[in-house]
């Protein structure tokens, strides 16, 4: 028996086994997988003295999240490293659009892509400076975000309040046109939106990539010294300094529901776990609902909301070890941590209507990580340790290629769509083949056994659309990491605020169970005082 059982040991899990710690909590942390960390794990590969990152890799919400940011893990051995630039997207005729942690030269960049753009570059990052505090506040705390909220909508004015929300609510598309001359802001904005799941023309895509954008102005994309496994093992360093414990290959097969309270789990050998105040389950909504917990302990019209519950797009990521840096024929590519990879906007919105159509993309958009190159540590001198990652349909119809992918993610389906994603790079640096030493191909079924969390491939905990965001997140009216059980607490990012490597989602649930269990103690007390007196 314990006070808390948390199900999941990856970011969200140990996040919020960590806050529930700090309070003095007796915590077990029980995951499915031989070894904790969920998505954000490293690994020797694709060859010798390379390092790669099994699925997460940089982390911008994680340098500026409040959950992470409090947990203090540098006294726990984690060190953030940043490449020369924080994200670069090349162009077909040599040029590039180049996003620095310093304005002026960002700003600079973008002039020399289109007449004006700097200058509207700073206004929408003076903006951020502005408005950052109350929006980021507002982001990682449970929804509705009242005090951040009300500071925000003090801030801004009723008349501005009325054009930010119209801004939030633009295709990133329609704030391109309106703010850009050349191309290196929509470059820039657009391939920011897309890594979510927000085409060009999604409305919210332009405060998305916005956001994106401006965390790396002002943080940059940050990366574990080390590996992405060292974020997990300070997270691991500082949960055992408290005298939690993680236990690995231990599947949970059941929440155990008792009076409409959650009491404990029973794991997959059939072994009971009481939880004295709380279970966190930081897993997916539709693994939880109807899955751990029986429909029979829920409410009717949750079964039809869970059906309705939207998985954002599939993925699928290579990685390379390079016997040299990638040749790009711009050349202050050399120097990003993060590259964009897509000709114009054009291509951009073509990719994502193939996959909206369900074909696998003839071009597709990739999102490339130049890890030695933020990293030194992560491959031997001269060379590089390259992902890149590309979405593809949930439910493949057919190919917009002409490879005859077919969606099965067999063998050939896999080296075939791997050498369409290398085609690709070299559109943009001619040579990159030849510098290839060896490659791992990753398909959506292998990243879901990865992290069970990773359904179908979806590395978001469902779609980013406004339709499944706040409140509607997982399902209407939620929004919040409570349940309709008792003491059992959604801790995934299918809850408010979301994907991406932040914590909040875990913090979020970690805090309610520590108010939901002061509120118990004080009605179990008032009881209590009542009986007395009655007595």
């Amino acid at each position: 028996m314990v006070d808390a059982v948390v199900i999941g040991a990856g970011p969200n899990g140990l996040v919020a086994a960590n806050v529930l710690a700090d309070a003095g909590w007796d915590v077990l942390v029980l995951e499915e997988q031989p070894e904790p960390g969920g998505a954000v794990r490293s690994a020797t590969g694709p060859a010798p003295e390379f390092i790669t990152d099994l699925c997460s890799a940089f982390y911008p919400l994680g340098a500026a999240s409040r959950a992470l940011g409090s947990l203090q893990l540098e006294r726990y051995g984690l060190h953030w490293v940043h490449a020369p630039v924080v994200l670069a997207h090349p162009l077909l005729d040599g040029r590039a659009a180049v996003l620095s942690r310093d304005l002026d030269q960002t700003a600079a960049g973008l002039d020399a892509l289109g007449a004006g753009d700097g200058a509207s570059w700073r206004r929408l990052y003076g903006t951020w400076q502005r408005l950052s505090p109350m929006l980021l506040d507002a982001l990682f705390v449970p929804f509705p975000p009242v005090r951040a909220g009300a500071r925000l909508v003090a801030a801004l004015g009723p008349s501005e309040l009325l054009r930010f929300t119209r801004f939030g609510l633009l295709p990133v598309r329609r704030l391109v046109e309106e703010e850009f001359t050349g191309p290196g802001g929509s470059l820039l904005l657009a391939g920011s939106a897309l890594h979510a799941d927000l085409m060009p023309e999604s409305n919210g895509g332009a405060l998305f990539g916005w956001l994106m954008a401006m965390l790396g102005q002002q943080f940059g994309f940050p990366v574990p010294q080390g590996g992405a496994g060292q974020l997990t093992a300070a997270l691991l360093r500082r949960l055992e300094s408290r005298g939690a414990r993680v236990r690995c290959g231990a599947p949970v097969r059941e929440v155990v529901v008792r009076r409409g309270r959650a009491v404990g789990v029973r794991t997959a050998d059939g072994e009971d776990v009481r939880a004295r105040r709380a279970v966190l389950a930081a897993i997916p909504a539709t693994y939880l609902y109807g899955g751990l917990v029986g429909w029979e302990h829920l409410p009717p019209r949750l079964r039809d909301d869970i059906r309705r519950f939207q998985w954002d797009y599939g993925t699928f990521k290579l990685d390379w070890a390079l016997r040299a840096p990638v040749p790009w024929s711009a050349s202050e590519v050399a120097g990003a941590g993060t590259v964009h990879l897509a000709a114009d906007l054009d291509e951009m919105t073509e990719y994502t209507a193939h996959i909206a159509m369900g074909l696998v993309p003839a071009r597709p958009f990739l999102i490339a990580g130049q890890m030695t190159t933020a990293d030194p540590c992560r491959s031997p001198v001269g060379t590089e340790s390259l992902w890149a990652y590309t979405h593809v349909p949930r439910q493949v119809r057919g190919d917009g290629g002409d490879d005859a992918i077919s969606g099965s993610w067999d063998k050939r389906d896999r080296e075939a769509f791997a050498d369409r994603i290398e085609r690709q790079i070299e559109r943009f640096a001619p040579g990159f083949r030849d510098r290839i030493l060896a490659r791992t191909v990753t398909a959506p079924p292998q990243l879901a056994e990865h992290n069970a969390n990773l359904v179908g491939g979806a590395i978001n905990g469902g779609t980013t659309a406004l339709h499944q965001q706040l409140v509607f997140r997982p399902t209407p009216g939620l929004g919040r990491p409570e349940t309709p059980v008792a003491g059992l607490y959604l801790a995934s990012s299918s809850a408010h605020p979301g994907g991406a490597v932040h914590g909040a989602c875990g913090a979020n649930a970690a805090r309610a169970a520590l108010r939901g269990h002061r509120a118990r103690a004080q009605r179990l007390a008032a009881a209590s005082v009542r009986f007395a007196i009655g007595r």
